[in-house]
């Protein structure tokens, strides 16, 4: 007799994409992720939206594919049903739904992801966590604030020292909310 875990991961990896019957890899995802983020990005820039940052996932519900996007002056509930609803249409004639994963879409909130050298620049003064592929002096996790961008690096102030951090190495970035900045 098969445990309930056991039947809830059968279930939930007979639920990726088009892409189950292969083996799931890092590269089936990231090529997900590309082609979403392609249906995605026009869609946004006709109502003057940027897509911030997507996420690919499993959890204990299935998996979620999780749309961050943004505007001037911030996102409504309405923006985020308009383009959920729309998105959801495209993804149906692009993507095998059968092996159905949920779609969320919402604003990047006060910690919202940085992945592009423009968000860097955008935020340019306040406190962001990044985590490095590598280590870089012996650590791979920062917290400062961005200083100036450069073509090849990131450089953040660290209490009483300047990191560059080579955008290469950057594993993952965010900004820090203004709660967590004075813990």
């Amino acid at each position: 007799m098969e445990s309930q875990r056991k039947k809830r991961n059968k279930l939930i990896k007979n639920q990726e994409p088009e892409f189950a019957e292969e083996k799931f890899s890092l590269k089936n995802k990231e090529e997900f992720i590309a082609q979403v983020k392609d249906l995605t990005e026009p869609l946004c820039e006709a109502r003057g939206m940027e897509l911030v940052h997507i996420e690919y996932r499993g959890e204990s519900r299935g998996f979620i594919l999780r749309i961050y996007i943004d505007k001037p002056g911030g996102i409504t509930l309405d923006d985020c049903v308009f383009i959920n609803r729309q998105l959801n249409d495209i993804l149906d004639v692009h993507f095998d739904r059968s092996s159905s994963f949920s779609l969320e879409v919402s604003s990047p909130g006060p910690d919202r992801p940085l992945s592009k050298k423009l968000d860097f620049e955008k935020f340019r003064g306040k406190v962001a966590r990044i985590k490095t592929i590598a280590p870089i002096n012996g650590q791979k996790n920062f917290k400062g604030v961005l200083l100036n961008i450069s073509e090849e690096t990131i450089n953040i102030s660290l209490d009483d020292k300047t990191v560059a951090i080579p955008f290469k190495e950057v594993k993952s970035a965010r900004l820090v909310d203004n709660f967590e900045v004075h813990k």
